[in-house]
């Protein structure tokens, strides 16, 4: 089985993360959080996210209370750093 870890990007992450992740935090600011999905979904709304972005946000689960960018990217179902060394 082959690792789909690209070289510099972090553990648990591909480029794809790492792209889709950064557009993310371009339009929910961390300065935001922590905050609920509706504060998150109207924040990137009014920052003019993109409608991928958008509906990706629109998944997110109401029940709960988003720390980070990264807890927001995980409750999407996308890969995050695992803490594993290099």
């Amino acid at each position: 089985m082959s690792d789909p870890h690209t070289p510099g990007t972090p553990h648990g992450m591909d480029q794809a993360d790492v792209e889709g992740r950064s557009v993310l935090g371009q339009h929910v600011r961390h300065t935001l959080l922590p905050a609920d999905a509706l504060t998150i979904r109207a924040a990137a709304a009014e920052a003019g996210a993109p409608e991928e972005l958008q509906a990706e946000l629109a998944r997110l689960p109401d029940d709960g209370t988003y720390e980070t960018i990264s807890d927001i990217w995980a409750a999407l179902g996308h890969g995050v750093e695992d803490g594993t060394d290099r």
